[in-house]
């Protein structure tokens, strides 16, 4: 059952998720809260699972990764097992960046973050190895307009 937030809730991670490395005391001024009560509410939010950990956003370019490739996979098999196995075959691939099961022509789409396309190649050999697909689709991505946007609050 989800839990209603407030709107200080809700500033609270706009904030966050605009500079997560703001201090407890920046946090609270930029949301007119005491530092008492801006723990107290990071406690909550982080006990009711809706803050996963902290992780720093990343230029992907300026580490030489410059290619996005968008992945769709249509499979013939649609078992508990089977599904069990790809998951963890392509938990292991650690260029796919984001993984979902998807409604549609398809049944699943992957976002690749590599360097360049023999990269992506090594990666798509990998993916393929021991799964059992029926197609693979590929699509490059010519420039990201918008990446990583904050969620709506």
């Amino acid at each position: 059952m989800r839990k209603i937030m407030d709107q200080i809730d809700k500033r609270l991670l706009a904030a966050l998720q605009q500079d997560g490395a703001l201090s407890q005391r920046e946090l609270a001024e930029r949301v007119g809260l005491s530092q008492n009560a801006c723990w107290r509410r990071l406690k909550a939010l982080n006990e009711n699972g809706v803050l996963q950990g902290s992780t720093a956003r990343i230029d992907r370019q300026k580490l030489g990764l410059d290619l996005v490739v968008f992945v769709l996979l249509r499979t013939r098999h649609h078992s508990a097992k089977w599904l069990d196995e790809f998951r963890r075959h392509v938990l292991t691939i650690p260029e796919i960046v984001d993984f979902h099961r998807i409604s549609g022509d398809y049944d699943y789409q992957l976002k690749v973050v590599t360097e360049d396309m023999a990269s992506y190649d090594a990666v798509y050999r990998r993916l393929i190895e021991g799964v059992d697909l029926d197609s693979v689709t590929s699509y490059f991505a010519m420039e990201a307009i918008a990446e990583g946007r904050p969620l709506p609050l």
